[in-house]
């Protein structure tokens, strides 16, 4: 058997469409690193036989990976950011081949709930002192970009944020990204580029926290530790009208230039049309901006679909419809221990999924790769539980989501680029209007008025493009998965459509496998 079982690049078929990165879950990345420094954290007699190896699963090896792809999201709020230590679990952020790329979410998703405690708005807090001063370590040790540490400004929103942060108000949100904002600009390496993230829950409030954050991407002000890009969140994220202000905005105030601020990345956007529709945006700025220009956008939607009991089976994209990852419960049943058919056809064969699009890692799966226990196994806890999933069954199903979804993204655009438009982003009640026609109207305008008219006048269609973070689709999570074993969660647990519930993947990160 060669070490290459079969290999999709899927980084060769990225073209030059906005880039989806994959939000790593710690969870995925530990059996990675853990079973490069002992071999049996993952028993090789588990393994499936066609995937011996746990790089066969890391994205990032051109040499082992059934699937490669260069680009990706680590968060600081899920790592080990002492760089002193050895951290065997953080393998595959660590040690990555250096022609990947990671770009680095600072962690204010977790000041925001709370997890991160400290009186941020004072400079001299030793809890947030200390925290602020691990994540640029980090950033810089491990990351290619990453993102300031802000203080989003929903944190005066959220009980536990409140309690555990100090912050109370937008305004306090704002002082307390300025101290992190400094400590960062004064004391960054130069080894990672940073993003200036940009917060507000509403338009007034966006436009407040773009007037007051700008100054830290401006070369006249910072000649030589300027930021070196953008990071879209709140408001900024979701909200077309909004985003389209801004980037006009930006470029006039010439801080979108070629060399200088080269990066924007937009958080947690999951939905299929907006990966077309940054496509679209890229490549008007590329074409009458900045050549350099590049987007790109995460969600942790491949896992949050596995720990809710989901896997993705197909994407649709229908011309001028709805388009969606198709997202499912699959095969969890004991009596599957022994079965030697393919995943695949066994799922379909059982009545599971009436469609099955299979991934490099599904093609060279057995039934009992994934449903492992057998009627009377015990778990790692000594009971027998329902389930014949074990954490591994869940580490192998998040690699599939994760090729799903990213094929799903490029099959989006190259469908918009054959002529395919989703419903959102083309008008037809009177005259053909496009998405794609007014953003290139928007940007090749001769002045900062002309853009913002152009924006102005089509105020409808804006509101007719609407933005989540969750993927599509209904998903109702089977009570016999491995993750109501691991848990305590009610029998049925119905995940609302356009929402994957995010705690269940946070709880499965910190569960010691």
């Amino acid at each position: 058997m060669t070490d290459r079982v079969e290999h999709d690049d899927l980084t060769a078929k990225q073209n030059d469409y906005a880039i989806f990165l994959p939000a790593l879950s710690s969870f995925y990345g530990t059996f990675i690193g853990k079973q490069r420094v002992a071999n049996d954290y993952v028993d090789p007699a588990r393994m499936p036989a066609k995937l011996p190896d746990m790089e066969n699963f890391n994205w990032f090896n051109t040499t082992k990976g059934v699937f490669t792809y260069k680009w990706s999201l680590y968060s600081a709020g899920h790592a080990n950011l002492d760089t002193t230590v050895d951290a065997p679990k953080e393998g595959m952020v660590r040690d990555r081949d250096p022609n990947s790329w990671l770009l680095g979410d600072s962690g204010g998703f977790q000041i925001g709930k709370g997890v991160w405690e400290g009186d941020w708005k004072n400079p001299n807090c030793p809890k947030a002192k200390k925290k602020r001063e691990q994540v640029l370590a980090w950033m810089d040790a491990y990351m290619d970009y990453g993102m300031i540490l802000d203080i989003p400004a929903w944190v005066c929103r959220s009980p536990e944020g409140r309690k555990a942060t100090n912050i109370n108000s937008y305004e306090e949100a704002v002082q307390g990204t300025y101290i992190n904002n400094d400590y960062f600009i004064n004391n960054r390496t130069g080894a990672c580029k940073f993003l200036n993230v940009l917060q507000g829950e509403n338009h007034t409030e966006a436009e407040d926290w773009y007037q007051r954050m700008k100054k830290y991407c401006d070369p006249v002000q910072y000649p030589t530790n300027h930021f070196n890009g953008w990071s879209m969140g709140g408001q900024n994220m979701c909200d077309i009208h909004l985003i389209l202000h801004r980037l006009v905005t930006i470029i006039h105030d010439g801080l979108l230039e070629e060399g200088v601020q080269d990066w924007m990345h937009f958080l947690g956007t999951s939905k299929l049309e907006w990966a077309t529709l940054l496509t679209d945006i890229q490549r008007s700025i590329r074409k009458h901006h900045n050549p350099k220009f590049t987007i790109s956008f995460d969600c942790a939607s491949p896992f949050l679909a596995t720990a809710n009991g989901q896997i993705y089976t197909d994407v649709e994209t229908p011309d001028r419809g709805k388009w969606s990852y198709r997202m499912q419960a699959t095969a969890d049943n004991k009596k599957y221990s022994t079965d030697t058919r393919q995943f695949s056809q066994g799922v379909l064969a059982d009545g599971y999924h009436t469609t099955f699009k299979d991934s490099p890692i599904s093609r060279n799966l057995l039934m009992k790769d994934i449903c492992i226990y057998k009627p009377g196994d015990l778990n790692k806890n000594g009971k027998e539980g329902k389930t014949s999933w074990d954490s591994f069954s869940y580490a192998i199903m998040m690699g599939h989501n994760v090729w799903q979804h990213l094929n799903a993204v490029q099959e989006a655009n190259r469908q918009y680029d054959a002529g395919h438009y989703p419903k959102m982003l083309i008008q037809e009640t009177f005259d053909t209007v496009t998405f794609r026609d007014v953003c290139e109207a928007i940007f090749s305008a001769d002045n900062k008025e002309e853009s913002m008219a152009i924006i102005e006048h089509y105020s409808k269609f804006w509101m007719s493009i609407i933005g989540t973070r969750g993927a599509t689709g209904k998903k109702t999570v089977n009570a016999g998965t491995m993750f109501n074993n691991l848990f305590d969660v009610p029998e049925e647990v119905v995940v609302e459509e356009e929402t994957l519930d995010e705690g269940k993947l946070d709880k499965l990160e910190m569960e010691e496998l």
